[in-house]
């Protein structure tokens, strides 16, 4: 059984655990620049993910996810944070788009809003976040800064169920990141992205596997 991931990436993942017959419908929540979108974008036009994306949510007028949407010719909504009095309108308004679009999971690629049971609840088992450290060690902003300031010398990045709890919930898969002596927090952000990319699909595929 080919193994297709390095020593540093735990659970180790093989050519079979990835193996998707029916293509998952993944509904993406981003903030930001996109990267991890991009990364499963491409996995999936590399056919190493076995997914569409039919529809792309976005909270910020300003994210550049929408552009790297546009580039991978996949549908993008703006649901601007600002315009809903409460969080929960915000999910429902989310749960609405991507259940019109019959999305069967929902991946968090740099979505900065907490959810609330609405979203949870209607995707139950089936929302997936990422987060820069190896968790349960540095919950919540500013994950890097922390890890640099508590003097650990090996951070990461998990991706893990979504849960209630910031930054909780079951762990899908890990991947260490030595820190450097002279790292910032930029240098130390920009390696962990690069395992970011690397782990998000291969965890999308095993949550697939695990969570049907």
């Amino acid at each position: 059984m080919e193994n297709l991931t390095p020593s540093f990436i735990s659970p180790q993942v093989s050519s079979e655990d990835l193996k998707l017959e029916t293509p998952l419908k993944l509904g993406i929540l981003a903030s930001g620049s996109g990267t991890n979108f991009e990364a499963i974008a491409d996995a999936i036009k590399q056919q190493e993910l076995n997914a569409k994306i039919p529809l792309l949510i976005y909270n910020n007028p300003q994210a550049k996810v929408q552009e790297k949407a546009a580039a991978f010719n996949i549908e993008s909504k703006l649901l601007n944070h600002r315009h809903f009095k409460r969080r929960e309108d915000l999910d429902q308004a989310i749960v609405d788009l991507f259940k019109s679009y019959n999305i069967n999971w929902v991946i968090m690629a740099g979505w900065m809003r907490i959810v609330t049971p609405v979203l949870l609840g209607a995707f139950p088992n089936h929302v997936i976040n990422i987060h820069p450290s190896l968790l349960p060690s540095f919950k919540g902003i500013k994950a890097v800064e922390q890890a640099l300031e508590a003097g650990v010398k090996i951070t990461g990045c998990t991706v893990h169920l979504a849960s209630l709890e910031v930054d909780s919930g079951p762990i899908l898969l890990q991947a260490a990141v030595p820190i450097l002596q002279d790292d910032t927090p930029e240098t130390l952000h920009a390696r962990i992205q690069i395992q970011e990319h690397k782990i998000f699909p291969l965890a999308i595929a095993l949550a697939a596997k695990k969570y049907p």
